[in-house]
């Protein structure tokens, strides 16, 4: 446990309201985010998130350090979002992956055995840099991420929370949801590819107006 983290958890179990509330404005957001990954509605990952913090202060005493206090805190998180997506009849194995003959990218963007070049692209991937960079950056594009996101299965997208937008590490995400180091990357690949062939497909019509 580094030494930050110590103090951290010595104030919370001293009950230290400055110190509860420094941490509720820094992670629930990220909470409610990771949350809403098993459950239907964003009410529901609110009430989630809140059982989380109540958890937390009812545990904390018991927390040993094996861990930073950040996975401890995402741990009994995911515990709660499974038992409560578990009721909403939503959740998956988080160790199960997709079949292994599923493709990151559509086969039929290659050239087939019969074309001149049997295995390169027909035609090459957007190139996004030559794109204005508010054509990127506005809320549409966003908007774009969002919805691929949400709707990707639910192993993938939770990876690729965790990793894209929570800032988690490899080993963080694999310790958070018991995935082998393989699988974590073999599901992060799979949802980075289909965001990007979502995000693709809207700068390429947004690049062509």
């Amino acid at each position: 446990m580094s030494e930050d983290d110590a103090e951290l958890v010595a104030a919370l179990r001293r009950g230290d309201e400055i110190a509860f509330r420094s941490v509720f404005e820094l992670y629930h957001p990220a909470l409610v985010r990771a949350a809403r990954t098993y459950v239907r509605t964003q009410s529901v990952a609110e009430e989630v998130a809140q059982d989380t913090w109540f958890a937390v202060i009812r545990g904390v005493g018991s927390f040993e350090g094996r861990s930073s206090f950040k996975t401890w805190l995402f741990r009994i998180l995911f515990n709660q979002a499974r038992s409560r997506g578990a009721r909403e009849s939503r959740t998956t194995p988080m160790s199960s992956l997709a079949s292994d003959d599923e493709r990151s990218v559509a086969a039929d963007r290659f050239e087939s055995r019969s074309d001149r070049y049997p295995g390169h692209w027909r035609a090459d991937p957007a190139a996004w840099g030559l794109l204005p960079g508010d054509v990127i950056a506005t809320a549409e594009t966003y908007s774009v991420i969002v919805d691929a996101i949400a709707l990707l299965p639910d192993t993938q997208r939770t990876v690729i929370s965790l990793r894209d937008v929570e800032g988690f590490t490899p080993d963080e995400v694999c310790s958070l949801l018991d995935l082998s180091e393989g699988n974590q990357r073999v599901l992060l690949h799979r949802a980075r590819s289909r965001v990007r062939a979502a995000l693709e497909l809207h700068l390429e019509i947004v690049g062509a107006a």
